[in-house]
């Protein structure tokens, strides 16, 4: 039974989030500064999400550091997702012998 209370409170809790911005904004948004807001929310949520988990993905925190600095080095000069991925993978992987 409280399986299927849980899951009722996450399928409600889903919807809302889904609906109600349908509801509240019924016309187009003409603020420039909260359209910029807006586009800008879900990145923000992402890295919120993702960002701490970095530092907990590996055995050590300094090696996590390091293929944190990997990415970060690899996304500055766009080489895409894919490629920043790979290198932060090969940075823990190599500091985790030297470290």
């Amino acid at each position: 039974m409280k399986v299927y209370v849980l899951i009722f409170v996450m399928a409600a809790v889903t919807y809302i989030i889904r609906a109600l911005p349908i509801t509240v904004f019924q016309k187009e948004i003409k603020s420039k500064w909260l359209k910029s807001f807006l586009y800008y929310v879900p990145y923000t949520v992402l890295g919120a999400m993702t960002f701490p988990a970095i530092f907990f993905s590996t055995g050590s925190i300094l090696t996590a550091c390091f293929g944190l600095f990997g990415a970060v080095v690899v996304a500055y000069f766009n080489k895409g997702l894919m490629v920043a991925a790979v290198i932060s993978v090969v940075t823990v992987y190599i500091s985790s012998f030297l470290v």
